[in-house]
């Protein structure tokens, strides 16, 4: 069996189309959307909303520290549009649409925090799964997936706001992980809580890894854990005990998929 893995596509639909051949079945650990391109600020949803040079100033602001700045600045681009997120909704939708046209069959996903799973199952269909909390049987193993992001602490949702992350509090995301039973390969969009799987070395920070998820894999010992999130980790493999866990890679950039074989 060849399964190919790809994860944080963001816009790419061109490489996502091929992202299956030669492949006896896809399997995509989401972020489908492409919301901020901090490579081409003209282009994803911000950009085409607000211009490339609006998106400029908050991919600066954004470098730096999440703080009060950053905050209100997106804030005050949003407060500048009557019915923002009719705008987001509707891009959304549009990159929704042409990502999962190029899934080739089967396909198995599961959404990042940059995504909107409210509105996956319209786009579901027959070769197309959409799984979260759940496993599906390929090649004889069984993959568990579990998508979205953690919640960082202080998180507030804003009531209001145009567009909301996929994120999770700690407990939600493990008993998502306890529900999915024994699996061979686990399927996530972020990594386990491990030090050189969460440190992005270009961002000079730390993402959020899951304790429960490590955990998971410590308990489970599957073959596999595969995610993506962090860009640019400072290891894309490191092995916890009987599993080999692997940051799939950036795919927006690199276009190549993580390749499975058993």
């Amino acid at each position: 069996m060849r399964v190919h893995v790809v994860s944080d596509v963001h816009g790419n639909a061109e490489a996502l189309a091929r992202a299956g051949d030669g492949a006896d079945a896809l399997v995509v650990l989401g972020d489908l959307v492409d919301f901020v391109d901090y490579y081409d600020h003209g282009k994803g949803i911000l950009g085409r909303v607000f211009g490339a040079e609006k998106v400029e100033v908050f991919a600066r602001l954004r470098r730096g520290r999440m703080g009060t700045e950053t905050v209100h600045y997106v804030r005050s681009l949003w407060d500048s549009l009557d019915d923002a997120a009719s705008v987001v909704r509707e891009a959304v939708l549009e990159q929704y649409t042409e990502l999962f046209a190029a899934m080739s069959a089967p396909t198995y996903a599961t959404p990042g925090n940059v995504d909107s799973p409210e509105l996956w199952p319209r786009f579901a269909h027959d070769g197309v799964h959409v799984l979260d909390g759940e496993s599906a049987e390929i090649g004889g193993l069984r993959f568990g997936f579990v998508g979205g992001a953690l919640r960082s602490p202080g998180f507030v949702r804003r009531p209001g706001a145009p567009w909301y992350p996929y994120l999770r509090t700690e407990e939600e995301y493990g008993a998502a992980l306890a529900g999915l039973g024994e699996v061979d390969v686990l399927c996530t969009h972020i990594p386990p809580a491990v030090a050189e799987l969460t440190y992005d070395v270009v961002a000079r920070r730390p993402e959020l890894g899951s304790a429960s998820l490590l955990a998971a894999i410590e308990r489970v010992r599957p073959r596999w854990s595969v995610f993506g999130h962090v860009h640019q980790p400072m290891a894309r493999r490191v092995r916890v005990g009987w599993t080999e866990c692997v940051n799939v890679g950036h795919f927006q950039r690199s276009g190549t998929p993580h390749v499975l074989r058993w």
